[in-house]
């Protein structure tokens, strides 16, 4: 088994970017702005020939338990609970700090093994910082740059000497690199067999990113699903920073749950971090299967609930829609009837998505919002074999055939569906160009009927079939 090291320290020592150099790529937002990271973070990372699981955490502040540094740090302590190793990280650069003290006769308690990281080694007068950190009793401080990649074999052989190379070199598991992976995936497959039926393969994490606007509850709901305090919540908007995964099991279904700072209007966006924030929401969006959107159930679909659903279908990936704080709500019935309609009228490209009300606060809802996932999922990946897709177009070009445009009537000689993920087809015709858009959606809402496949975008390519005189005619010119 892999062992688990977690990255602790005061604000602005560099946890975050000892993190991402560990796990080797850009996951965790990096600022110059202290307290950036909140929530911890879990992630399979590689020191040399060590393998692991490294833990991010939020800066250690002393503060109160009700309050949102006081709720961080509980979320530390769970990290120093989780691991096997601590990475007690220190600024070399500004030597050591009351804070460093405090925290680190936390750490003695509670009995884990430490190794002290010295990180922005590489700075002027960080020697100095360097010597001050054998005053926590720790042991011997290791020099590192976490920034420019310096130390790490010295950091490397301190894990071993802590753990015990039986420990250190325990079973490795497969190194397999998972958001490569899904990137592939989601760029959706060519078909091999036009006529194949479709297939659904469920052994697969299934990737669900929950976003919507600030204060929606995305934090909430994902505790409540998981069943256990993973994300820092609290009634301050905006609390989520980074987009955080979480893997979970439902009903033998393995998934993986990324929650997302809230996005709200562009206007309103002036700090660099919440523009951070927002980036690294959308790319979770990107990699996502499904995704939630979560709307306040009593302030529903403002501009920016629009705005981030239509960016969802754009991107082709399958949405659903939480109506949160549903128990606050006084005539849930009217509502609900109401909330359905505007979502058929408002969100007509993904006609027949599935709206659930929801309350992350009382658990209801959740197995129903789950159930309506699953279904959403199965549609995104839904394959319609070619020969139905064109006895299909027999029937709709007999009863409403494509108009004339110019004196000259278009016509479709035959679809096929191109990929999934979402469902995407391609339509042979004469002038794809003079094509109106009124009729192709036409075709995408005849689709959607005939082959049930609700509430997922749904693409339609038109194309023209070679002319094999063309080039004979060029020749003769």
């Amino acid at each position: 088994m892999t062992f688990k090291v977690a990255i602790i320290g005061r604000p602005n020592v560099g946890k975050s970017t000892l993190f991402n150099r560990l796990v080797g790529r850009k996951l965790a937002l990096v600022d110059d702005t202290p307290g950036v990271t909140r929530d911890r973070r879990v992630h399979a990372a590689k020191l040399y020939d060590l393998h692991f699981d490294v833990i991010d955490t939020a800066g250690f502040e002393d503060a109160a338990a009700s309050t949102l540094p006081g709720r961080m740090r509980a979320q530390t302590e769970i990290a120093i609970r989780e691991a096997d190793l601590i990475f007690f990280t220190i600024d070399a650069k500004s030597g050591l700090m009351p804070d460093d003290k405090t925290f680190a006769e936390i750490v003695r308690k509670s009995g884990k093994p430490v190794v002290v990281v010295a990180n922005k080694a590489e700075a002027r007068g960080a020697q100095g910082g360097m010597l001050e950190a054998w005053e926590l009793g720790l042991g011997e401080p290791i020099p590192v740059s976490a920034e420019h990649g310096q130390g790490l074999p010295d950091l490397r052989d301190a894990v071993i000497a802590a753990l015990g190379e039986a420990r250190a070199f325990g079973e490795e598991e497969e190194d397999a690199d998972e958001e490569t992976a899904a990137s592939e995936v989601l760029i959706g497959e060519d078909i091999t067999d036009p006529d194949a039926e479709p297939s659904y393969d469920d052994t697969k994490p299934m990737r669900i990113a929950v976003v919507g606007r600030p204060n929606a509850g995305k934090s909430t709901l994902i505790n409540a699903l998981i069943g256990e305090e993973r994300l820092l919540t609290g009634p301050e908007a905006g609390i989520t920073r980074d987009s955080i995964s979480v893997d979970w099991d439902w009903h033998g279904r393995r998934l993986k749950l990324f929650d997302t700072a809230g996005m709200r209007r562009k206007a309103r966006i002036h700090e660099k971090l919440e523009v951070m924030s927002v980036q690294d929401g959308l790319r979770a969006i990107r990699f996502a299967e499904i995704v939630i959107i979560v709307l306040d159930a009593t302030i529903p679909f403002e501009k920016q609930d629009l705005q981030i659903a239509d960016l969802i279908i754009r991107e082709g990936r399958a949405p659903v829609i939480a109506f949160n704080k549903w128990d606050m709500i006084d005539h849930p019935q009217e509502l609900l009837a109401e909330l359905r309609e505007k979502t058929e009228r408002l969100l007509p490209q993904a006609r027949g998505m599935q709206a659930v009300p929801v309350s992350a606060e009382t658990g209801r809802g959740l197995d129903k919002l789950m159930d309506a996932v699953i279904r959403t999922h199965r549609v995104w990946n839904s394959r319609v074999s070619t020969g139905k897709l064109n006895r299909w177009l027999e029937g709709i070009l007999a009863h409403h055939p494509p108009p004339a445009v110019a004196g000259r009537r278009l016509k479709i000689k035959y679809v096929t569906q191109a990929k999934t993920r979402p469902p995407g087809f391609v339509v042979s015709c004469s002038r794809p160009d003079a094509m109106p858009q009124s009729y192709v959606r036409y075709l995408s809402n005849s689709l959607r009927e005939a082959f049930d496949m609700p509430g997922v975008p749904i693409r339609i390519a038109l194309r023209t079939s070679d002319n094999p005189f063309a080039s004979r005619a060029k020749k003769r010119r």
